[in-house]
């Protein structure tokens, strides 16, 4: 299902007055997006969906998303291009890598990079490449004209990516220095094998979250001891760190002992597990970094039941941005763009 963010209601004004406009890519390894963003940082209009993974599949190998992408960027941009004036795009921002580190590298996003630098060729208007994970925090961090913080505590936790990390805006994006997060697998693969395995087609962590949320909704997102499975060990964080394969072998071992039995409870039990190590673990990096500016971004962190639960939460005020912003999208690489662009700074051509 496409991501749908709401057009602002300054849409058509500002392709009247002929505004400046700036234009983003991101081609992550599940999700194809495209999307439009004015001088004031609003979203003109955004295209994301997710790419088609097999029945019984866990994923996609790099050359299979990279063909997805590659086929369906033209379609996207030409859909966004048609309701604006090609002269008012001033950049283009792209997702080039996953992490802005050396030796970081995924085939796919070369699908946005080449779209990226044709639409800059054929406009003569500057490219700029940045990370995915900048672009995630760019989404919820400076959607809406917000300037970034000065240094914020930043989880990016995705399918594939659960890290804590102290984020700076530079001048290039985002500097990022991870201070937390898992060491072995990451949240999104423990939801998605579970539901894999558990017989939910593949990406499965928006099912689980639903049938979580209607669990936990009658008790006003409070699970207690007694109602816990004993399926799930207690998760604990050490410094900011922490493991899941040791909840992965106890859940896998659970499917197989009860082949076919409702997943309701366990469902409400893992999300509730989830939340309490992720705040938790908040918690204490705020403290030990002394800050109190919590964003979280990813496609877990636009889980309904999680954010709920957050919002509980007496002593932690955790900012999402919208569930649409949350996942793989293409608005904070053209957020980064706007910005790059108008200080003056340059990191085109790569």
């Amino acid at each position: 299902m496409p991501s749908s963010i709401p057009c602002s209601a300054r849409y058509h004004e500002a392709f009247r007055i002929m505004n400046n406009i700036y234009f983003g890519i991101d081609t992550s390894n599940y999700r194809t997006s495209a999307a439009l963003i004015d001088s004031e940082g609003l979203v003109l209009d955004q295209k994301a969906v997710l790419l088609d993974v097999p029945e019984g599949k866990r994923g996609l190998r790099q050359s299979e998303a990279f063909f997805m992408h590659s086929n369906r960027l033209p379609g996207y941009i030409e859909k966004l291009f048609g309701a604006v004036d090609p002269s008012c795009i001033q950049a283009v921002g792209v997702s080039e890598r996953p992490r802005r580190v050396e030796g970081s590298y995924m085939p796919c996003f070369l699908a946005g990079v080449n779209a990226a630098r044709e639409i800059a060729s054929a406009l003569r208007i500057p490219v700029y490449g940045f990370s995915h994970q900048e672009g995630h925090a760019a989404a919820v961090m400076e959607c809406e004209g917000n300037a970034p913080s000065p240094c914020t505590l930043f989880f990016h936790l995705s399918g594939g990516t659960t890290e804590a990390l102290l984020c700076r805006p530079d001048e290039k994006g985002y500097s990022m220095e991870i201070v937390g997060g898992t060491r072995d697998i990451s949240v999104g693969q423990l939801l998605d094998r579970f539901g894999v395995a558990s017989g939910f087609p593949f990406p499965s962590g928006k099912m689980l979250d639903d049938i979580a949320y209607e669990a936990l909704e009658k008790n006003d997102f409070i699970m207690r001891k007694d109602e816990r499975t004993g399926v799930i060990p207690k998760i604990r964080s050490d410094e900011g760190y922490f493991n899941l394969s040791g909840a992965e072998t106890r859940l896998m071992r659970y499917v197989a002992e009860h082949k076919g039995e409702p997943v309701v409870r366990i469902a409400a039990d893992l999300f509730s597990s989830i939340s309490e190590l992720l705040l938790n673990t908040a918690q204490y990096l705020s403290e030990r970094y002394c800050t109190s500016d919590i964003y979280m971004a990813g496609g877990v962190a636009s889980s309904r039941t999680f954010r709920a639960i957050a919002s509980k939460s007496n002593t932690l005020e955790i900012k999402f941005g919208t569930p649409g912003l949350s996942g793989d999208n293409a608005v904070g690489t053209a957020l980064l763009a706007k910005r790059i662009h108008e200080t003056g700074n340059s990191n085109s051509g790569k």
